[in-house]
């Protein structure tokens, strides 16, 4: 019954579920129904449109890095599933049902004892939490306390990582009153964003200046972003193999997509401002939120529209193919997470102020790292899929995903809870 409880609730979507949870917490807060509901189906209404424009920069950009891996040639033992693949197995878990309600909680606890400031309302991205306790419940056997535990460590660690990032989230992205508690995008951004710091560091490369901004002063109308999605679509459609029609195809998508999820973004937050100003309002005038910027914990989705996110992506695609067959002990054929770099680059980018070659050159180390670690624990996530009843992709008798598998966060739970 919990499970289909959970799985109705999921399955709702976020276009669904937001209104009616901002119409909720707006009324809880003090603004009246018609405002509350206001914000909320505005708010829903952002939410589709940026599920559309994703939409369209994954079937194309997936469409092309799969043919890519066809072009080419790669073959390596373990098949990237991808996280929509991950998130279905982390689901069917015996444990991942319960995790919904302990994260809750969690979240909750954590914010009267003043130990974050984010009430992380992105439900649909918990099964990142619930996808530590389904890799663990499987390392030991079947130990559900262990299991609840690394997931709720998780948890603990992204909304700390929420914390410390939502001020960059804030002034870089302008998403005023925000936080991204996304599990892959805050484990990216523990590893990337001190590399980044690095890279910065290093003579001749921290003197380059590559944000938008300064390309399309440089560049004039071919470094809009508009021309720059064109720009980058073509070439990814080259180096896929593609005919001249379907060049300009993802050409002109990614051009659409450079220049839609931005006005996504702002209706979103249209509706957002009125409810997490009041939430903030409300409880600062209390003793529980007084002189705390307390933010709303949203999906990662709200920042990948950025130029330079995007760009970022565009790259680092084909680059990440490069390294699955160059990198040393990496096992993994990038594949199904590939279309989705952008979720996972977000904080290097907002941590490089835009800087697309510093956001490339630690986004690169990241996806290296990435491979790595998805190899290294193939073996649980391959066990969780059979577990789950997965159906394995013809020829292939290992699994993992850049995003599951290739998780620092979940790395790190993994390796403790085997010392255990």
């Amino acid at each position: 019954m919990l499970l289909e409880s959970v799985q109705f609730i999921l399955n709702l979507g976020p276009t669904v579920m937001l209104p009616i949870v901002i119409t909720l917490i707006g009324m809880a807060f003090g603004q009246g129904f018609k405002k509350a509901f206001r914000s909320g189906i505005t708010i829903g209404v952002g939410f589709v449109g940026i599920n559309l424009v994703i939409n369209l920069l994954v079937t194309n950009l997936g469409g092309a890095a799969q043919q890519m891996v066809t072009r080419f040639g790669l073959v390596l033992n373990i098949i990237d599933v991808g996280w929509p693949a991950a998130a279905a197995i982390t689901w069917a878990s015996p444990v991942a049902a319960i995790m919904i309600p302990i994260c809750m909680l969690v979240n909750i606890v954590l914010l009267i004892t003043k130990c974050t400031n984010v009430v992380d309302i992105d439900i649909w991205n918990y099964w990142h939490f619930a996808s530590a306790s389904a890799t663990v419940y499987v390392l030991t056997n079947g130990n559900w306390l262990l299991a609840i535990l690394a997931g709720i460590l998780y948890e603990i660690a992204v909304l700390k990582i929420a914390d410390k990032t939502a001020p960059m989230v804030q002034k870089f992205f302008g998403l005023d009153g925000v936080s991204l508690p996304t599990g892959s995008t805050a484990a990216c951004g523990l590893i990337g964003i001190p590399i980044v710091k690095l890279v910065q560091k290093i003579p001749g490369i921290k003197n380059l200046k590559a944000d938008p901004d300064t390309i399309q002063k440089r560049f004039g109308i071919f470094g809009e972003p508009l021309m720059m999605g064109l720009i980058l679509g073509m070439l990814l459609g080259i180096l896929a193999g593609y005919g001249l029609d379907k060049i300009l195809q993802i050409g002109v998508s990614m051009a659409g997509v450079m220049f839609l999820m931005p006005r996504m973004v702002k209706i979103l937050m249209e509706g957002l401002i009125p409810v997490s100003e009041s939430v903030r309002e409300f409880l600062q005038s209390k003793n529980f939120g007084k002189d705390r910027n307390l933010t709303i914990g949203l999906d990662a989705a709200v920042a990948v529209g950025h130029p330079a996110v995007i760009a970022t992506a565009l790259v680092l695609v084909p680059i990440t193919l490069f390294l699955a067959v160059i990198l040393p002990g990496n096992q993994v054929l990038p594949f199904g997470d590939l279309a989705t770099i952008c979720f996972y680059v977000a904080f290097i980018v907002g941590a490089a102020r835009g800087n697309i070659v510093h956001s490339v050159i630690a986004g690169t180390i990241v996806m290296g790292l990435a491979l790595l670690m998805a190899t290294n624990i193939a073996s649980f996530h391959t066990q969780a899929a059979l577990l789950a009843q997965f159906t394995m992709p013809e020829g292939t008798s290992m699994i993992s995903s850049l995003d599951m598998g290739g998780n620092f966060l979940n790395w790190i739970v993994i390796k403790i809870f085997q010392l255990i």
